[in-house]
């Protein structure tokens, strides 16, 4: 058989097959035409096969290289058929009697912030828009930032380790612990920065009470400290009272109740007047000298007041949660409310 005869045939045989491929539509038709063309014994690229032996000796290279890659091309044929028509079969179409294009889709379900997330988000806006600007710190904390430089004497009862989580280990000769206030913040930033300051300190304390419906080991403390010339407790009634209208709505009125915090002098204790009743939400007063001195301000020079508020009591208050231990259960049922 001379080489050009030889070499037409395969071409024919490579359009045929490439056809007879791209034709079929099911796993049934495909399997014929694999065995059409690829069958180990009665196979047209087998009765192909079998003319090489005539083609002239000079010539035996040529066709046999032009026979693998037809051989090569079919079998490509082959495979691109059997791709296409497995990823028809695993989805849906319009010809599959089970599958109905009026039906609604699925809805993805989309995760939520959880409420305390978003109580946070919501406090540092509106305290961004009374001009105070964010600050962070440590979790763990030493000494001088959780109680002397915050004026608490050696003996105070805040000190007590059944009142903190200490910190046992470490090379270290400095006693740690958990913070149990943001205030360390307050101390840090005036540390490193001179006045005036305008700050807010927001995240998480951490006090061994036993939990209950109101109190957790762990609770969040936003802390706010503002230093300057010439600033009065009516400073601080004022900014307390746009907070609470910002938050809570423009009815809330604030109360100030006489009470005692070794960092402030005069302290109060703070009341918001919401939905008919008197609720407490945290302490706050003017800065005491000794914490000023503490930090290298001169207290003649310089006044300043701070306020501690409970995020989980502000949350719960917004929420219409009645038990803070719900929002740390991790109750999927219970988030998707909010």
């Amino acid at each position: 058989m001379a080489i050009e005869a030889f070499l037409e045939a395969l071409d024919q045989l490579a359009q045929a097959a490439q056809r007879t491929f791209e034709a079929a539509t099911d796993d049934e038709s495909l399997e014929a035409a694999r065995i059409e063309f690829l069958g180990a014994k009665n196979g047209r690229l087998k009765t192909v096969q079998k003319g090489l032996g005539a083609v002239p000796g000079p010539d035996k290279r040529a066709a046999g290289q032009r026979f693998n890659e037809v051989r090569d091309l079919i079998q490509n044929a082959l495979q691109n058929a059997k791709e296409r028509i497995q990823a028809g079969s695993s989805g849906e179409s319009a010809s599959d009697p089970r599958f109905d294009p009026t039906l609604p889709g699925w809805t993805r379900r989309m995760g939520r912030q959880h409420p305390i997330a978003q109580s946070i988000a919501e406090l540092v806006d509106i305290m961004g828009r009374l001009g105070f600007s964010l600050e962070d710190g440590p979790e763990i904390e030493d000494e001088r930032h959780n109680f002397d430089a915050l004026n608490i004497p050696s003996d105070h009862p805040a000190r007590d380790p059944l009142e903190n989580f200490y910190i046992s280990g470490g090379d270290s000769q400095v006693l740690r612990l958990l913070r149990s206030q943001t205030s360390t913040v307050q101390i840090r930033v005036m540390e490193n920065r001179k006045p005036p300051i305008r700050i807010i300190a927001l995240g998480r304390v951490y006090r061994p009470d036993t939990a209950d419906p109101t109190h957790y080991p762990m609770f969040h403390q936003m802390e706010g400290l503002l230093v300057d010339r010439h600033v009065t407790m009516a400073d601080l009634k004022e900014t307390l009272r746009l907070f609470a209208n910002c938050y809570l709505g423009t009815d809330v009125q604030v109360r100030f109740r006489p009470s005692f915090f070794p960092f402030t002098e005069p302290s109060v204790e703070v009341d918001f007047f919401w939905n008919d009743r008197w609720l407490e939400f945290g302490g706050a007063g003017m800065v005491d000298p000794n914490v000023l001195r503490a930090v290298g301000f001169d207290p003649d020079e310089v006044t300043g007041f701070a306020f501690g508020l409970g995020v989980e009591r502000l949350c719960m208050r917004r929420f219409g949660i009645t038990d803070i231990r719900d929002l740390y259960t991790n109750d999927v049922r219970f988030l998707r409310q909010f």
